[in-house]
């Protein structure tokens, strides 16, 4: 499927460029002039379609049908909502205090807190052209069982205390019945969504496909399967701890990765250092301060990292 991708960038790298197919300059020219038309388009042809999809899943949709949700099927369905429906840390504190204001129980929001960046459709298309469907279902998988028991602890914790009391005083009113959209109109907000999301992502694929392609040429094929591969027990703990305060989406990080595990770093330990950047923050911290309580914050970085770890240990027992 990708082949005419490959024939592009061999004939730019060695015939038109006339670099050496056994040096490392050749192989990282030819590693990055691969990956990044290859990803942008990926991500082109498939966020049509995923738009097409949460056009039916408008943020007021969400927010309604979460308020009917309760414990445990209210987590699935959060988390489900979360894969489809536009969310990000930016967007955190507003949709937080609907969600709150609502009536959504306070674990079953952080379902959806969890699920919403981590399983994002860049994740997911990037996962699915980098290691196929099978690394990219056990993905996503893994994500929706983090965000549903990260949700169903911190629901059974009891801790609504934690949040800042002037979000249960704000009244964000109820949303009436949403006019449908007609096809022509979910077909021009996927073209504009597409254009929105490939135009703020392409930054990120170009520096992530470029560090990748440093990593791919000149870094040897053993440094890094000697400090973070199968045999390091603290490699998975020490990818998360490093993910945690870096600041990246996907697009940027999948990359990456895929380098990772070729230079034999283990996949789950690879997958690790992916949902941390991805799920968690030192930014989506400082957002979230405005309506959590610094406790509160601390439960959910900590559920999320300990669940985090314990797929990166799965993976790599199950994928070695």
């Amino acid at each position: 499927m990708f082949y005419p991708f490959q024939w592009l960038s061999d004939t730019i790298t060695y015939r038109v460029l006339g670099l050496d197919a056994g040096s490392k300059l050749g192989s990282s020219v030819d590693f990055f002039l691969y990956d990044v038309p290859k990803v942008l388009a990926l991500l082109a042809v498939v966020i049509f379609f995923v738009a097409i999809i949460r056009s039916f899943f408008p943020p007021e949709k969400t927010r309604k049908l979460l308020s009917h949700s309760r414990l445990y099927g209210g987590n699935i369905a959060a988390a489900l909502l979360g894969i489809v429906t536009p969310f990000c840390s930016c967007s955190a504190v507003p949709l937080f205090i609907g969600f709150v204001e609502s009536g959504v129980p306070l674990g079953v929001t952080f379902s959806f807190l969890v699920a919403s960046p981590m399983i994002n459709e860049v994740a997911i298309i990037l996962l699915w052209g980098m290691f196929g469907w099978k690394i990219t279902a056990l993905y996503i998988g893994s994500g929706l069982v983090i965000a549903i028991t990260s949700g169903i602890i911190i629901g059974k914790l009891g801790l609504e205390s934690w949040v800042e009391e002037y979000v249960y005083q704000i009244r964000v009113g109820e949303a009436g019945d949403l006019p449908e959209e007609t096809w022509p109109e979910r077909l021009a907000y996927a073209r504009g969504y597409v254009a929105e999301i490939v135009g703020k992502v392409w930054p990120y694929v170009v520096v992530g496909v470029g560090l990748g392609a440093i990593m791919h040429g000149y870094i040897p094929a053993d440094f890094l399967a000697k400090y973070a591969g199968p045999g390091n027990p603290f490699a998975v703990p020490l990818a998360v701890i490093v993910g945690i305060p870096l600041y990246s989406n996907a697009a940027g990080v999948v990359p990456l990765i895929g380098v990772m595990t070729q230079k034999g770093v283990s996949i789950g330990t690879s997958l690790a250092f992916m949902m941390a950047v991805v799920g968690l923050s030192l930014p989506e911290a400082i957002i979230l301060r405005k309506v959590l309580k610094p406790k509160l914050i601390a439960v959910y970085f900590s559920v999320n990292a300990v669940g985090i770890m314990a797929i990166g240990y799965l993976f790599n027992a199950i994928l070695h």
